[in-house]
């Protein structure tokens, strides 16, 4: 059971407000836009209350000398508690924890702030148009830690910029990378080696990521987090560092916060999300964060729990929560593929089609918008017009997974396994996580018939996502292509583990591959399964005619078999309208002459050797 997230007190919520402010001016738009959702889905009375009651609490436990813009940490400062202490109003049960040099640290921030006040303003303006060499150039010589963050950002981001027109420059070339390769990532690493400021450990993990240095960027994620809780591109940095449940599982002990902090169950649901991994321990955590107490009308919340439905292949409750985050923010993009991908699935051509039109005119040029074109075209059979929409969504964001994927799942549908393969790769050098573009790669290759290539993919598919059926079914296939039928048969007793306990055609495969290896004992055991789960379903006789014959046959040859077991399959295959009665007939004069020269005895597991 998920224990009780913390109510959403002053210091909790005047935290919140403070980054919007604090990610704003850094230039961190996705983290300014994610806490400005969440403070606003706070219920507007509790929010003011709760504002209130912090900023009285703040000015009458904080010394005047102390009540200035609260600045960054200063490179001076290495202490934990300082780091954490700017992130919260000093109050008396806190203040005790602030080392002594704290306000002296404070006050020499604040002054070169104030120095640096023009440059600053000027940088963020150049920052929101995007021309980040001229940031670069203004806060170059400036010593406050909000502007060096400002200027190692800024270079960032114009080598990035550059880096992705050189890759485009070479498109569909043989020179071109998988991915754009920038090549200043060490030289911005050398430039934040030591820092302790928790803004530039955030830049300091980016580097070290980008550089495949996973144990490193987790380790300044960490850090960074402990100087500062709200910066929500640090999470979700995390969240790509994290390479299966395990791993996230080990981690959470690590982190600088309990475990009923919102953050830190809003990086579980979007880290499980993104492994495709959710639970019902997920959903209670989301229903947990949309409680009165918390962020009950946060559309950004509720799309985590749509997400984690989807994940659940519950598609039904997806489409509810979908409609509801629709109702109060219909023009929220974010997303909103996901739920065209559950339209998709459920075939709902009519809500797909409208839904596609509404926002193309609302954004064509949001990557969401074009996957949710493309899935309303594929869905109309018109693969041609997907692949065009898929492209465009990848043209607007590289890094833009599910439309790699969904490129490849068109080209396999149009028959054309190299292009589709070429997607898929795309797909897996975005993410190695994704389990769909692995899948996909050994579809296309076993479409040319090259099943060992596919078995190679679908190996990687299941280890990302080990209960799901299909994938060991895909396993299984392979390996009876290239005969190995032992292997395919332990490939689909897993499938069995996870699959419907009504499921019918892995049992007559696993009946199949056993006949073919003379093992005919467990052949009938899997075909007399099929016969039972019909029995209980009241399927017609024709679904399971075969397998009938196929058990009472079994029975008749093997000594000590169940001849009145045999006796009444047969007689029901006899008495329907499938093409097995005339079979079953002449068997059933059969069983009459070995009834004459033995008893029938009724078949134990003694006798049976199951």
């Amino acid at each position: 059971m998920t224990p009780p997230v913390p109510l959403m007190d002053a210091r909790l919520v005047a935290e919140l407000r403070q980054s919007i402010q604090d990610c704003t001016e850094r230039g961190l738009s996705v983290a300014s836009k994610w806490s400005s959702e969440l403070y606003y889905a706070i219920p507007s009375n509790k929010r003011d209350t709760l504002i209130s009651e912090a900023f009285t609490t703040f000015s009458t436990s904080t010394p005047a000398c102390s009540r200035s813009p609260r600045p960054s940490l200063s490179f001076a400062d290495t202490s934990p508690a300082a780091s954490v202490a700017l992130c919260m109003p000093v109050t008396p049960g806190n203040q005790s924890h602030l080392p002594s040099h704290f306000p002296v640290v404070r006050a020499q921030e604040t002054e070169l702030e104030i120095q640096d006040e023009a440059a600053l303003f000027a940088a963020r303006a150049f920052m929101t148009a995007k021309e980040f060499t001229r940031v670069e150039f203004t806060v170059k010589n400036c010593k406050s830690a909000k502007a060096q963050f400002i200027y190692v950002y800024s270079c960032f981001l114009a080598a990035e910029r550059k880096a992705q027109r050189d890759w485009y420059r070479q498109n569909n070339t043989r020179g071109q990378p998988p991915v754009p390769i920038n090549r200043l990532l060490a030289t911005l690493l050398d430039m934040v080696k030591n820092a302790t400021d928790p803004w530039l450990l955030f830049l300091k993990a980016v580097f070290l990521s980008r550089l495949n240095r996973r144990e490193e960027a987790i380790e300044s994620i960490i850090r960074s987090i402990s100087g500062y809780h709200w910066n929500w591109s640090v999470w979700t940095l995390l969240c790509s560092c994290v390479g299966d449940g395990d791993e996230l599982t080990a981690l959470l002990p690590l982190l600088p916060l309990p475990a009923t902090h919102p953050l830190i169950l809003m990086f579980q649901i979007r880290t499980m999300n993104e492994l495709h991994s959710p639970s019902e321990n997920e959903l209670a955590m989301c229903d947990r964060l949309l409680g009165d107490d918390c962020f009950r009308d946060s559309a950004w919340v509720m799309s985590l729990r749509a997400c984690a439905l989807y994940h659940l292949h519950d598609f039904g409750q997806a489409e509810k929560q979908f409609e509801k985050i629709l109702a109060i923010a219909p023009h929220r993009i974010d997303d909103i593929d996901i739920y065209s991908n559950i339209l998709y699935v459920t075939d709902n051509r009519l809500k797909l089609s409208r839904l596609a039109h509404e926002f193309l005119e609302l954004d064509k040029d949001r990557p969401e918008v074009c996957c949710l074109v493309g899935n309303h075209y594929s869905l109309r059979a018109e693969h041609e017009k997907a692949v065009k929409y898929f492209r465009r969504a990848t043209e607007l964001d590289r890094t833009y997974l599910s439309a790699w994927t969904l490129m490849g799942h068109e080209y396999v549908e149009m028959k054309n396994s190299h292009a589709a393969i070429e997607a898929y790769r795309r797909a897996v050098d975005v993410s190695r996580k994704d389990y769909r573009a692995w899948y996909g790669l050994g579809q296309a290759y076993e479409l040319l018939s090259m099943h060992r290539y596919a078995l190679y993919y679908y190996q990687h598919a299941t280890a990302l996502r080990p209960y799901d059926v299909r994938l060991w079914q895909a396993q299984g296939t392979c390996y009876e292509e290239i005969g190995r039928l032992k292997e395919a048969v332990e490939c689909l007793k897993r499938a069995l583990l996870g699959a419907d306990p009504r499921e019918t055609t892995i049992h007559m495969k696993l009946a199949k591959l056993h006949e073919e290896l003379d093992d005919q004992s467990e052949a009938a055991a899997y075909h007399r399964r099929v016969v039972e789960i019909c029995r209980i379903e009241e399927r017609p006789v024709q679904d399971y005619a075969k397998s009938s014959i196929f058990v009472a046959r079994h029975h008749m040859v093997i000594a000590g078999g169940d001849l009145l077991l045999a006796k009444d399959y047969l007689e029901r295959v006899a008495n329907s309208n499938a093409e097995e009665v005339g079979q079953a007939s002449d068997w059933l004069k059969k069983l009459k002459s070995v009834l004459i020269t033995r008893p029938a005895i009724p078949i134990t597991e003694e006798t049976s050797g199951h």
